[in-house]
């Protein structure tokens, strides 16, 4: 008897699942490059995914009409390498797709269903993929994009990198406590502050009482500097408990919102943006993701995660950092500059998302991170504020040295010559040399 899954079985190897690469319309077609490793070869690989992943099963069926193997297939339309590894391109037909009602839930079943398990596969990574404007379009997209949350700053005339931080501890601070941390930031210079991915609304600090007196602190900052704070409160929850959230949020000042995409799912995150507009910038973190992304041969990398954000109204996403406890080695993650590319560039006319690197972060490591991501991007900083010997204002302070200084072109140590609060920071922590990459 025949095992299942054998490469001669059903349609496995039908000509109906291949195609050549001129025939793919990209206004037809949602397109998806995957890196496989399987014996079978990257033809086979791909037209098992194919098959798995539009008409096919594991073996002959009588159900099965012309129209449907003439307009449904997937087709594998080329392949990359040589031998038992390589990318595999899988073009997969609109027709598959009910977006109107089933949404992203409908295309994440195909391009990322079920091929994960495909035994015949020893791995398989989802790198990208491409959806047409017709799919584009009927999503909203960033309300804000960088240009808005610039002006909402007030760095929209003298662009530079924005400064962020998360209140530290994680958990544990009541709500007069949360908002001294927050004002103490802010004095210090910081434009965005966020709560943790783990603090929604706990007995300890209730999400209403935060955000009324972190509001009252940033608005006591406004009138004594001018500087306008954004302050994302998470509303992650049950979408009842989310929406509940949200509303007792606007209703107390909040200006902006964050939500942990993934452990949400990206339906939930398509209802909520379809479904409510609270007008604010939405902070989007990623808390998570690394359960599929950081394997680089098997599951999803962040290009797709950030292709969906964009589309769903990420304001602000969490991408990983350039260096920091979470980042990559400088100048060697291509993932990391693929999604800033796709993140800041042009998409059938969507607002642009900031990039947010986040993770162990402080002034030492904010050349490395300027040098990977430019002057568009968010860097946030919580033990590398809140850790400073001088306590979190002077640690704001010198996060935001770092930050001049990278943009007039000034080495760290030569501008902490004048600027003690980024000297005491680099005698704490040290630098990450450019040099060291």
């Amino acid at each position: 008897m025949k095992e299942q899954g054998s490469t001669k079985m059903g349609m496995y190897l039908n000509e109906i699942f291949k195609a050549r690469p001129e025939s793919i319309d990209p206004d037809n077609f949602i397109t998806a490059k995957y890196y496989v490793e399987s014996p079978l070869g990257l033809e086979s690989s791909g037209i098992a995914v194919a098959t798995e992943e539009s008409i096919g099963t594991w073996t002959e069926i009588s159900t099965t009409n012309d129209w449907v193997k003439t307009r449904l297939p997937a087709r594998v339309y080329k392949t990359e390498g040589e031998g038992d590894s390589g990318l595999v391109y899988v073009a997969f037909p609109i027709e598959l797709f009910d977006v109107e009602s089933s949404g992203i839930a409908n295309i994440l079943s195909m391009v990322a269903g079920n091929l994960f398990g495909l035994s015949a596969l020893k791995n398989i990574r989802l790198l990208d993929m491409d959806l047409p404007k017709s799919i584009v379009d009927y999503y909203p997209g960033p309300r804000f994009g960088v240009g808005g949350v610039r002006k909402l700053v007030g760095t929209d005339k003298s662009p530079r990198p924005h400064l962020g931080t998360i209140v530290k501890p994680k958990v544990g601070l009541d709500p007069d406590q949360t908002a001294k941390v927050c004002y103490e930031a802010a004095m210090g210079g910081v434009d965005f502050i966020k709560d943790d991915e783990t603090l929604v609304n706990q007995k300890f600090c209730p999400l209403e009482e935060r955000v009324s007196k972190v509001m009252s602190a940033l608005d006591k900052v406004k009138s004594e500097t001018g500087r306008n704070i954004l302050f994302a409160v998470n509303v992650t929850g049950a979408p009842d408990s989310m929406i509940k959230n949200a509303e007792t949020a606007m209703d107390n000042g909040c200006n902006t919102l964050m939500l942990d995409i993934i452990i949400l799912g990206f339906p939930t995150m398509e209802w909520f943006i379809k479904n409510y507009d609270f007008k604010v910038p939405i902070h989007m973190h990623r808390a998570m993701h690394a359960a599929f992304t950081r394997n680089p041969k098997h599951g999803i990398s962040m290009l797709p995660i950030a292709k969906l954000a964009r589309l769903l109204g990420g304001d602000q996403l969490h991408t990983g950092s350039g260096a920091g406890k979470m980042g990559g080695e400088m100048g060697q993650n291509l993932e990391l500059q693929s999604v800033l590319s796709f993140l800041k560039g042009d998409w059938f006319g969507k607002k642009n998302t900031f990039p947010v690197a986040s993770g162990g972060i402080h002034p030492g490591y904010v050349p490395a991170n300027f040098a990977v991501f430019g002057i568009d991007f968010v860097i946030n900083a919580g033990g590398g504020i809140h850790g400073h010997p001088q306590g979190t204002r002077a640690g704001a302070a010198a996060m935001k040295e770092a930050i001049d200084a990278c943009v007039a072109g000034i080495p760290l140590d030569t501008y902490a010559k004048t600027h003690p609060e980024l000297a005491l920071a680099l005698k704490q922590w040290g630098e990450r040399k450019l040099s060291e990459d």
